[in-house]
C-alpha cells in the first residue's frame, strides 16, 4: 500500500515548450517502482476506495519510498466540457479515487490526498485519457 498525494496545479494553460506532461505522470520512487514492476514512462494503474485511473508512471527520486504523486488533471475529456486547452493534454482525475467515505477527523471535510493506494502496471494506456477510458469503478 503506498500514499497518493495530488498535486493540484494551476489552471490549465497551454502547454510548455519541453518537458514532461506533468498532468499525467504520477511520480513513483525507483524502490517502489521495482518492487511493482512498473517502468519509466509506462502505464500504471492507481487504485483507491472509489475507483482507478490509468496515467503514465514517471521514477524518480523526488518522492519519498512509499509514496506516489499524481497531478490532479481535472479529467477535461470527458463529453461536454466546453474547455479547449484543458481538453488537449486534460490528465486523470484523481477524485475519481475516491469515494467520500475518506473524512479529516479534525475539520470533517473530505479526505483529498495523502490517502491509501494500490500501484501496478497496466496493460494499456491512452495519453489523453480519451472519454470513459481511465476510470474503473470498485466493486
Amino acid at each position: 500500500m503506498l500514499a497518493l498525494l495530488a498535486d493540484v496545479r494551476a489552471p490549465p494553460l497551454p502547454p510548455p515548450s519541453g518537458g514532461s506532461n506533468v498532468c499525467t505522470l504520477q511520480q513513483v520512487h525507483p524502490t517502489d517502482a521495482a518492487r511493482l514492476g512498473l517502468v519509466d514512462g509506462g502505464p500504471a494503474t492507481v487504485a483507491s476506495d472509489g475507483g482507478a485511473v490509468t496515467a503514465p508512471a514517471e521514477i524518480t527520486d523526488g518522492v519519498r519510498p512509499g509514496v506516489v504523486s499524481l497531478p490532479h488533471g481535472w479529467g477535461h475529456h470527458r463529453p461536454g466540457t466546453r474547455l479547449s486547452v484543458a481538453a488537449v493534454r486534460p490528465g486523470v482525475n484523481v477524485n475519481q479515487l475516491l469515494d467520500g467515505t475518506r473524512l479529516d477527523p479534525l475539520s470533517g471535510t473530505a479526505v483529498l490526498n495523502g490517502f491509501p493506494v494500490t500501484v501496478t502496471p497496466a496493460a494499456t494506456h491512452e495519453p489523453v485519457a480519451p472519454a470513459g477510458a481511465p476510470v474503473v469503478p470498485k466493486s
